[in-house]
């Protein structure tokens, strides 16, 4: 899962991609990837840059998992981690195109429950969006329920409509308006659209997200059958194992997985300047700050200033599971996406240096 700390190492990024653009001009692309993946150590690492209508360069570099011979692909499924909560956001703000939710919605009337804590009546869901709710993922998903909830037997809205009756019966644990990154504050999005929707969040992803936008190869959880494994501590995971991922029930913050085409789809939604899949209005609300916290933070995004190389404000975020790494920038004003991933969750700086390599090139 991505934490506060991951975000945080994203933002101490900046200064690198923006020096790196007057510094480093990769001959290849392809062997900028080759060199970072071996510089890393790690099985594999696939990089991509997308533009407003197509995908202007992608690679793979690496085995499948590691002490294997399979080679990674651009084809292949990559876990996405908490780069999830976007899709979650955005399948929200759809939702307000269609006249199904709004925005400035209170929490306690999207989700009434029968124990409402006072200090939850006039929070709304922007404030969940962002992580200013004063969620803390300890009030209803800590250690303990990490250790039992793959067993738990209920259906997966079950268990995120009991998680969202306990993270409301209490308090928050921060005070309102500032920043805490939780999984939680998205599981509880996805517990909102779970009602609004009456489908599942995994349902309604694909029917609100991934159909609309040709995405065919979205799934959830770590990718089966002939795909990457995730890798913690140089050793690869087994897919079918509980230790391959998060549980199922954090899908909303945490499990998408998908080919970097695919993704690449999502993220042209993102970057389009209208109509289409969401309007212009929902896209501008999703990709601007949705709190009063620092950093600023909108609808499944890390909002940076005055970024030269992205003429104006950078979109960016990093998931984990602790077996994959992702790191997504987007530059609206440029219309360009810029996207790393690796099989290993030790990819972090590997990820961000390809970032910069990237952006430099164009």
């Amino acid at each position: 899962m991505t934490t506060r700390r991951d975000l945080l190492v994203a933002g101490a990024a900046i200064s690198l991609l923006g020096a790196s653009r007057a510094s480093a001009q990769p001959s290849s692309l392809d062997a900028a990837l080759a060199g970072t993946r071996a510089a890393g150590d790690l099985p594999a690492l696939a990089g991509m840059i997308v533009g407003l209508d197509t995908v202007l360069w992608t690679g793979a570099s690496g085995v499948r998992r590691k002490g294997g011979v399979e080679k990674a692909t651009v084809e292949d499924r990559w876990h996405l981690g908490s780069n999830t909560k976007a899709m979650t956001a955005a399948l929200y703000g759809r939702l307000v195109d269609q006249g199904r939710a709004t925005w400035g919605a209170r929490i306690a009337d999207l989700l009434p429950v029968p124990a409402l804590a006072p200090e939850w009546r006039e929070v709304t869901i922007e404030a969940v969006l962002s992580h200013t709710a004063g969620l803390s993922d300890a009030a209803a998903m800590g250690q303990a329920w990490l250790m039992t909830a793959r067993d738990d037997p209920r259906s997966l809205t079950d268990q995120r409509a009991a998680l969202a009756q306990a993270m409301l019966a209490t308090a928050p644990a921060g005070p309102a308006g500032t920043f805490a990154y939780a999984n939680a504050n998205y599981v509880l999005v996805g517990a909102v659209i779970e009602r609004i929707t009456g489908l599942s969040w995994e349902s309604a992803v694909m029917a609100e997200v991934f159909e609309p936008l040709g995405i065919t190869s979205g799934g959830f959880g770590a990718p089966r059958g002939d795909q990457p494994w995730g890798h913690r501590g140089g050793a690869g995971v087994d897919p079918a194992s509980p230790a391959s991922d998060n549980p199922l029930a954090m899908g909303p913050a945490a499990t998408a997985s998908m080919t970097l085409s695919d993704y690449a789809r999502f993220l042209r939604a993102l970057l389009a300047t209208g109509g289409g899949w969401l309007t212009s209005e929902t896209r501008a609300v999703l990709t601007r700050a949705l709190g009063s916290g620092a950093p600023a933070y909108g609808g499944g995004w890390l909002i940076v200033e005055g970024q030269p190389w992205a003429r104006g404000p950078a979109l960016t975020h990093d998931g984990s599971n602790t077996l994959w790494y992702v790191s997504a920038w987007l530059a609206p004003a440029t219309g360009r996406a810029f996207v790393a991933v690796s099989n290993d969750g030790a990819g972090a700086a590997s990820c961000q240096r390809l970032i910069g390599q990237m952006i430099a090139s164009v």
